[in-house]
């Protein structure tokens, strides 16, 4: 069961990225204030939800929550400034572009490079534990789907309406039938048989 971090600041943040393992495309990251006692019986790690579930919980949230946002890294600025940094990197931006400015920042994981003036806590798994970070792994997964949808009618080849970019076999399989697109990332390296360098 999810529950609200209590604290007693009035505004607190939920952030999480999706995409920090993929082979393509950005890093998105989402930070998001619900109201209080905020909860929703779908509502849970974004990976543990169908697909189906999260579109649905996409919306609720949309609506409900106090303020959200999305930051983006794409696969350019990860491959200049490596995975980790652009993940944050993400989060900082969506925390930036909220409507409303949080007293304090939850963030899914172990890492993260303090936002000048704003407190925060690192919670690993995060998005299993607590409703805004739960929130927040929702719209970084339903959004960065969204657009690797997108890319998808550019780039069929590589399955991302179903692979969504991650390193399935099937997505490693076409890297070496078709070669990498303008969008994968060039700092990561694919040993899949036989060594393939970007």
């Amino acid at each position: 069961m999810l529950k609200e971090y209590k604290t007693g600041k009035k505004y607190v943040a939920g952030c999480d990225e999706a995409g920090r393992g993929c082979l393509a495309g950005p890093v998105y990251a989402a930070s998001v204030i619900l109201p209080k006692g905020f909860k929703h019986p779908l509502l849970n790690d974004s990976k543990k939800m169908k697909e189906g579930d999260r579109l649905i919980l996409r919306e609720v949230i949309l609506k409900e929550a106090i303020s959200w946002a999305i930051g983006i890294c794409d696969h350019q600025e990860i491959d200049t400034i490596n995975i980790l940094n652009a993940s944050i990197l993400a989060m900082h931006k969506a925390v930036s572009k909220l409507d409303i400015l949080p007293q304090f920042l939850l963030i899914d994981g172990n890492r993260f490079k303090p936002y000048i003036g704003i407190e925060h806590e690192c919670v690993i798994g995060g998005d299993g534990i607590y409703t805004c970070i739960a929130a927040a792994s929702v719209l970084a997964k339903t959004e960065r789907d969204l657009y690797m949808l997108q890319l998808h009618q550019q780039f069929p080849q590589y399955g991302w309406d179903r692979n969504k970019a991650y390193a399935t076999e099937s997505h490693r399989k076409a890297l070496i039938q078709f070669g990498h697109s303008p969008f994968h990332r060039k700092s990561f390296r694919l040993n899949y048989q036989t060594s393939f360098d970007f």
